[in-house]
């Protein structure tokens, strides 16, 4: 799995969308204590949880893989004209 050029920016802006994603749907914010990591993985599993990504295979389910699929859902989410989908 080869990185994208704008895979950090959408990493950071699924992130975003998703956190706000999970507050809506009742979560507290992520307080300062939480790693980068563990936030990715909880998105994650909200986001597997409520039918919007299909889950990763066992074998394959780690933290890269998940930052990958954040990243495939948010660039699936954003219109074509968008400037990080070029």
């Amino acid at each position: 799995m080869k990185p994208g050029k704008h895979d950090v920016k959408l990493l950071k802006l699924a992130m975003e969308i998703g956190e706000g994603y999970a507050a809506k749907r009742g979560f507290k914010n992520f307080g300062k204590g939480i790693s980068p990591k563990d936030k990715v993985e909880c998105i994650y599993r909200l986001l597997v949880q409520d039918g919007l990504i299909t889950p990763l295979a066992e074998d394959a389910d780690d933290g890269p893989n998940r930052k990958h699929k954040l990243i495939l859902w948010i660039t699936r989410q954003l219109p074509d004209t968008h400037p990080l989908k070029n």
